[in-house]
C-alpha cells in the first residue's frame, strides 16, 4: 500500500472541487457547496469555487432506478437526479418537478419524474452522459455531474461467513458483515471526464455516504483511486454521523478509513471532517432500535493512519440525523480554501 507523502495546501482564491459519492450524502454536500460556485469560471473575485464536479456511483439496483435499469437498459438515474436537483438554482419549482414521484398509474407508480426524464433523454440522445448534461442545462445547475462509468456495473460482496451476495439492494439487506466488496465486472472503464476532473482538482471531497454502496463503488472503478493518489489536491473524507445497518454496524471512524485503504490499497485521505455534537437521547434510541449508532470518532486511531482530523458541530436533527449542509460547506470552504492547512 503506497502512502501519500505530500499534502498540497489550497491557496486562497478560486479552486476546482471534486465531490465523490452517491445517495443522499452527496446531494446534501452539493446543496451547500453550490452557493460558493462562481457563475462563470472566468470571473475574477466573487465565490471561491471556479468549478464543482460531482462524481456519482451508478450501482443502484433498487426502487425506481432498478426498475428503469432492468426494463429500459439504462444506468440507474436516481442518485444523478438527486445531485441535479441539489445543484439546481431553482429547487422550489423545477427541483420539485424532478423529485415528483407518481403514486398511482400502471407502470408509473413509484417512478419519479426526474428518473423518467433522464431515461427518455438517454434514449433520445443515445448517451447517458449527454442526457445528464442536457438535464443540467434544464435545471441550470451550478456545477458538473459525471457518472463514474458508463458501463453496466453491479456490486458483489463476500461476507464474513463466506457467502457471496450480488446486487446493492441484497447486500444492504443481507444482515451479514462484509469482508470484501468488488465490482462485477471487476475491471470497469471510468468516464474520461472523471479522471480529468480529479487531475485538475485542488480539493477532493469523499462522502458523506454509505461506505460500501456509495463510496467504494466509485473508488473501485479502474483508475479512479490511482488518479486521486496522483492528484496534487487535498483529499478530505467527510465522516458519516451514524453507522449503517447491513453495512457498518460497530464501525468507528478509523474502521471506515481502513476499509477504504484495504479495498483501494492506497492511502488516499489527508484529512477527515467529523461532527463532535452528540445526538439527542430520544433520536439515539430510535436509531438504536434499527441497529444504528453514532460513529465513534477515535482520534488517536485516525491519526495513527496518518490522517488529520477536523471536528465541528455539523449535526442537524429533525427526527432524523443529517449533516447541516450549510455549516458543513462553510467549514470546508473556510478550512481548505480560504485558509492554508498545515502540511504533513
Amino acid at each position: 500500500m503506497k502512502k501519500r507523502t505530500r499534502h498540497r495546501t489550497v491557496s486562497p482564491g478560486r479552486v476546482r472541487v471534486v465531490a465523490i459519492g452517491g445517495g443522499t450524502g452527496l446531494s446534501l454536500l452539493l446543496r451547500g457547496l453550490k452557493h460558493y460556485v462562481a457563475r462563470r469560471r472566468q470571473d475574477s473575485g466573487g465565490p471561491p469555487i471556479s468549478d464543482l464536479a460531482a462524481i456519482v456511483t451508478v450501482t443502484d439496483d433498487g426502487g425506481s432506478s432498478g426498475r428503469l435499469r432492468r426494463e429500459h437498459r439504462v444506468l440507474p438515474p436516481g442518485d444523478i437526479r438527486n445531485c441535479m436537483v441539489a445543484l439546481s438554482q431553482d429547487e422550489a419549482l423545477l427541483g420539485r418537478l424532478f423529485q415528483y414521484r407518481f403514486h398511482e398509474g400502471r407502470g408509473l407508480r413509484g417512478h419519479s419524474f426526474g428518473n423518467l426524464f433522464l431515461t427518455a433523454l438517454t434514449h433520445v440522445t443515445g448517451d447517458f452522459a449527454k442526457a445528464i448534461r442536457v438535464g443540467g442545462e434544464v435545471l441550470a445547475i451550478r456545477g458538473r455531474i459525471f457518472p463514474t462509468t458508463l458501463e453496466n456495473v453491479s456490486l458483489e460482496a463476500v461476507m464474513t461467513d463466506g457467502k457471496i451476495v450480488s446486487g446493492e439492494t441484497l447486500i444492504a439487506k443481507s444482515g451479514k458483515k462484509i469482508r470484501r466488496l468488488s465490482l462485477c465486472p471487476r475491471r470497469v472503464r471510468p468516464l474520461p471526464e472523471v479522471l480529468e476532473a480529479i487531475r485538475q482538482a485542488n480539493l477532493i471531497l469523499i462522502g458523506p455516504g454509505s461506505l460500501y454502496t456509495s463510496i467504494l463503488p466509485n473508488l473501485l472503478v479502474s483508475g479512479v483511486a490511482e488518479a486521486i493518489e496522483k492528484s496534487s489536491a487535498t483529499c478530505v473524507y467527510v465522516a458519516n454521523l451514524m453507522t449503517q445497518p447491513g453495512e457498518t454496524e460497530g464501525f468507528s471512524l478509523a474502521d471506515h478509513l481502513r476499509v477504504i485503504y484495504g479495498h483501494t490499497r492506497r492511502k488516499l485521505i489527508d484529512w477527515v471532517v467529523a461532527s463532535n455534537q452528540p445526538i439527542s437521547p430520544e433520536v439515539a434510541r430510535r436509531y438504536s432500535r434499527r441497529g444504528a449508532e453514532p460513529v465513534l470518532v477515535d482520534l488517536q486511531e485516525v491519526q495513527r493512519l496518518g490522517v488529520r482530523c477536523l471536528l465541528d458541530n455539523l449535526l442537524e436533527e429533525h427526527g432524523v440525523v443529517r449533516h447541516n449542509s450549510a455549516r458543513l460547506s462553510q467549514l470546508l470552504i473556510e478550512e481548505f480554501v480560504e485558509r492554508r492547512p498545515p502540511t504533513h
